[in-house]
């Protein structure tokens, strides 16, 4: 059965105004226009769908049966249509996150932007800060959310030089079991950490080690290499070794997890920025990197 929208149409109206001369003046064809629809329409369903009367027009059992489904169709094809035009009216907006900004920071940002800003209709992809700088230059996203460590140089040497807003500096702690070796205490010593297990991200030529204590007095003993957020916390809760996490990701850390403030050591911290190529952003870009940068 092949039946364009078009005859669906036609078929509603004629049950709707019961006759072909009513429903052509609904739909502003003449009466032989949608006459010839009606046959059309019973040619390609292969039945007889109207019943032609001296005081008008009726659907026959096999039209009910058809205008059912007709009204279900023509329901999702406006429906789509809307949608379509909705899109049209959007302006997207690629987003890139370091994947420790991404619990905390991208869903508050998100969630603000559906009543800031809600034309605005933004897709999210992770990678570190090398590669989210390089992705910026080369064009294939408009935004990232990037780290940096003291002294906060430059995410690169390229010029003219990114236009960085600056989010928030946070703390970076330990993670460790809520029933583990340091179970009931909020600190540890820097120096009670050389030996204990870690749970790390391996290092790359591009960023270093990720997860043992960056101020380490030692070299870190890991015995679990791991890239996901979700698979090194649960191997924290479960008490197969530690990691470390930026303090802001507190709220969202798994049941079993506890965090631990590192005494006898600087303080380790981070910058999280926003990061974009240099010259004047669109009201799109401000309003994104507003919603982000909201405590």
């Amino acid at each position: 059965m092949d039946v364009s929208s078009a005859s669906l149409r036609v078929l509603c109206r004629i049950a709707e105004s019961g006759s072909f001369t009513a429903a052509a003046a609904q739909l502003g064809y003449t009466q032989s226009a949608v006459s010839r629809q009606a046959i059309a329409l019973e040619r390609s369903v292969g039945a007889e769908l109207f019943e032609r009367r001296p005081d008008g027009v009726r659907l026959t059992p096999q039209g009910l049966t058809l205008l059912r489904h007709a009204r279900t169709i023509l329901a999702s094809v406006d429906a789509a249509g809307r949608d379509l035009s909705a899109e049209a009216q959007s302006e997207p907006v690629r987003l890139g996150l370091v994947p420790s900004a991404g619990p905390v920071v991208l869903p508050a940002a998100l969630a603000r932007l559906t009543t800031t800003a809600p034309w605005i209709r933004v897709t999210t992809r992770e990678g570190t800060t090398p590669g989210l700088v390089r992705a910026l230059r080369t064009g294939s996203i408009d935004l990232a959310v990037l780290t940096s460590r003291p002294p906060h140089r430059p995410p690169d040497g390229e010029s003219p030089r990114l236009h960085l807003t600056t989010v928030r500096d946070v703390e970076l702690v330990v993670a460790a079991s809520a029933t583990g070796a340091f179970a009931g205490r909020t600190s540890v010593h820097v120096d009670e950490l050389v030996e204990a297990p870690w749970i790390a991200t391996p290092a790359t030529a591009s960023e270093p080690q990720l997860g043992a204590w960056p101020g380490l007095p030692g070299r870190a003993r890991v015995v679990h290499h791991a890239r996901d957020w979700l698979t090194k916390l649960h191997l924290v809760a479960g008490d197969f070794g530690i990691t470390t996490v930026p303090a802001a990701m507190a709220p969202v850390l798994p049941s079993g997890v506890t965090t631990l403030r590192v005494e006898g050591a600087p303080a380790e911290i981070r910058r999280i920025l926003v990061a974009r190529l240099p010259g004047p952003g669109t009201p799109s870009i401000a309003a994104i990197t507003e919603a982000v940068a909201r405590p």
